[in-house]
This record gives C-alpha cells, structure tokens and sequence, in this order.
C-alpha cells in the first residue's frame, strides 16, 4: 500500500495568502501646466524641478497618459511620484487632444491638478517685445493676433483649471512664491544648508555665501596631543568647544543667522553655504562646523557638514 504524499506547504499559508493583500502602489500626483504663452509656464517648472517633482516640458497631449502609466505601473516606493508636465499651443496639432486626455486620466483615479496661468494682454505683449521673439501663433501676423488666437484655444481649458494664477504683476519671485504655496507638501519649505569647514591656505570656497573666520581660537596644531587629530576627535572638540568665548561664539552666530536663514526662504533662495575657515581646515574650522551645523539642526534646519580641507596636511 503506497504512502500518502507528505505534505510540503504548511496548512496555514493558504489562510495567510488569503488575508494578505497585494501591496497598493501609492497614487502619483500630477499637475498639468499650461496657459498663455509668456505667462511663465517654465518659471513655474522650474520651482516644480527644485521642489523634487519629476518635470517634461513641452510635452504632446498623446504621451501624457504613457507617462502616467509608467509611474503606476513602477514597484512600490520607488520612481517618481509627483509629475509636472507642461502642455500648451506649442505642441501645435497634438495640442488638440488635451481635453479628451485629461477627462481619460480623471476617469483612472489619478491625483490630476490643471494650473493656468494667465497675464493681460498689454503684459504679454511688452514681454514678448522684451524678449524679441514673436508669438508660437502669430504667423505672419501681429503678436496680438498669436494672442487672441491662443486666448480662443484656451478658453475651454481656463474654464475647468483647479488654479488660474494670473501673473500680470508678479516678477519671477512672486510668480515662484505663489506656485510654491499651492503645491508644497511636507518638507517642501525648507533650506538646505551646507556647513563647510576650510582652511584658508587652501583658499576661500567659492560658493561660499557667509564665511567664518574661527582663527581668534587658540589652534590646538600646537599641542603634541593633538596634532594628529582633527576637529572630528572627541580631544579636539572638547578642546575647541571649551576655549574661552567658543561656545558663545556658535550660539550668538546661529542666533544672527535666524533673520537671514528666513529671508533666504523669502527671496526663493533655497540652498545656502556657511564656509567655516581656521589655518588648515583640520582642528578648529572642523569642530566649530560640526558645531554650528548641531545648533542649526535643532532649529529645524536641513543641514550638511562636510570638511573640505581634511587630509590635506
């Protein structure tokens, strides 16, 4: 008499499967850009860029609903999960057809946003004779002309847009400030800043925007023990830190940095460099950096610290 087939799956896997759901990829946003041309569709990209979404400009309507498709159908947690494209009447026939893409991608449960952005017609026309280019659909007529006929195509789009921005009299920043604001998400709105320990034998760092001159402390180079260490070793920290007016130093520099760090945030300016310099850029640059940037990171601050200079000696 043959034996039964051991049983090779465990009797509860089915019941687990069961139980279990498929992963659920996250839903991308996607925010179409289009309006009047010379109303600053590509500023708008461009803050869209530094905020971290995955942007394609002046692309044809058709390629919209493959672009989507490829976000959806990534593994989970990976790719880009916020898409910006900007469509307008550059795309000449394949214009056309952003109607009828937009009502398919609606109907798929995608996150779909329509900016428009729009400026009079007297701005628009002082901004193309600025730039000294005629208008995508002026032809061999006047850019008025390029401008109504837009304004015609366009109307239908205007009407169901979830944001008409009208940029008559915003310059570059206001137009980045009021972009910012309608599609920041957590962790948008901050400053990334880059504390940089150097040594000015070396040279100032170029791109430097604040620069440090930590050479009133005393230099530890000059005690045996510490020599060979850097600012990055516990003896030479503790060193640094303790020598009179260090501790003070940091703190009282991070506090004036406060009102400056915010209208960094104001002005658009997203990224900033603090270029900290001793001799040498090993002991003092280095401790006072590692410092600064510990201060500035309980304030809230996004916050790097490297040193340029170390090694070199």
């Amino acid at each position: 008499m043959s034996e039964p087939s051991p049983t090779t799956v465990p009797a509860g896997i089915p019941a687990l499967e069961a139980a279990t759901g498929a992963p659920v990829l996250e839903q991308p946003q996607v925010l179409v850009i289009t309006g009047m041309s010379g109303a600053g569709r590509t500023r708008a990209a461009a803050v869209l860029e530094d905020l971290g979404w995955y942007v394609v400009d002046n692309l044809p309507a058709q390629m919209l609903t493959h672009l989507v498709g490829m976000l959806t159908s990534g593994p989970v947690g990976t790719g880009a999960r916020r898409l910006a494209v900007v469509i307008d009447v550059r795309g000449r026939e394949y214009f056309a057809a952003l109607t009828g893409v937009l009502d398919h991608l609606q109907g798929t449960g995608v996150e779909l946003r329509l900016l428009f952005l729009d400026a009079s017609d007297e701005v628009l026309v002082r901004r193309f004779e600025q730039v000294r280019c005629p208008h995508p659909l002026q032809g061999d007529g006047r850019i008025l002309d390029g401008i109504g006929h837009e304004r015609s195509l366009l109307s239908d789009l205007r009407e169901r847009a979830d944001t008409v921005i009208d940029t008559s009299e915003l310059n570059v920043h206001d137009l980045a400030r009021v972009v910012r604001a309608g599609v920041s998400g957590p962790g948008d709105d901050v400053l990334h800043l880059s504390v940089l320990s150097f040594g000015f034998k070396y040279g100032i760092p170029l791109d430097a925007d604040h620069v440090v001159d930590v050479r009133f402390l005393a230099n530890p180079y000059w005690i045996t023990e510490l020599r060979h260490l850097s600012g990055r070793d516990a003896p030479v920290r503790e060193y640094v830190l303790g020598l009179p007016g260090a501790v003070t130093f940091v703190e009282r520099y991070v506090d004036a940095l406060e009102p400056v760090l915010a209208g960094y945030l104001h002005e658009e300016k997203r990224y900033a460099t603090i270029a900290v310099g001793c001799t040498g850029g090993k002991h003092r640059s280095v401790a006072i950096s590692e410092a600064i940037g510990a201060r500035l990171r309980e304030r809230g601050h996004r916050v790097q610290v490297t040193a340029r200079d170390l090694g070199k000696e």
